[in-house]
């Protein structure tokens, strides 16, 4: 029987007359406090930082929601055939796993560029 429902039966108790409310009281006391409910964790996002390798200086930095990764992922494949050789499913596990932090690093010495994916 869970707590809530121990504390519905002894207020039924009070009701009913077969314990009085100081009574009832402490055996609501005794059942212990109920567990916090847990906190909504903020919306984890993925941030993608392209850098300029000369300067250090970003020249993209575009913050996305978690919940659109998968999508994005897919079509940035498309888009950038270059990155197509970069394994996904790595970003994908570390991000299902909870991990944060920089997931991803490569450097585009064509482009003189250096591109981050975090997740934070």
């Amino acid at each position: 029987m869970s707590i809530s429902e121990e504390r519905l039966r002894i207020l039924k108790m009070i009701e009913g007359g077969q314990v009085s409310a100081e009574e009832g009281a402490q055996l609501i006391d005794a059942l212990g406090e109920p567990r916090e409910r847990s906190r909504p964790t903020p919306p984890r996002t993925l941030r993608v930082r392209v850098s300029d390798l000369a300067t250090r200086r970003p020249t993209i930095n575009v913050t996305i929601p978690v919940s659109l990764v998968a999508v994005g992922l897919k079509l940035g494949a498309r888009l950038a055939p270059y990155a197509a050789g970069t394994n996904t499913g790595d970003i994908l596990r570390a991000i299902e796993t909870g991990a944060t932090g920089r997931v991803f690093e490569m450097q585009d010495l064509d482009a003189n560029e250096q591109i981050e994916i975090f997740v934070e």
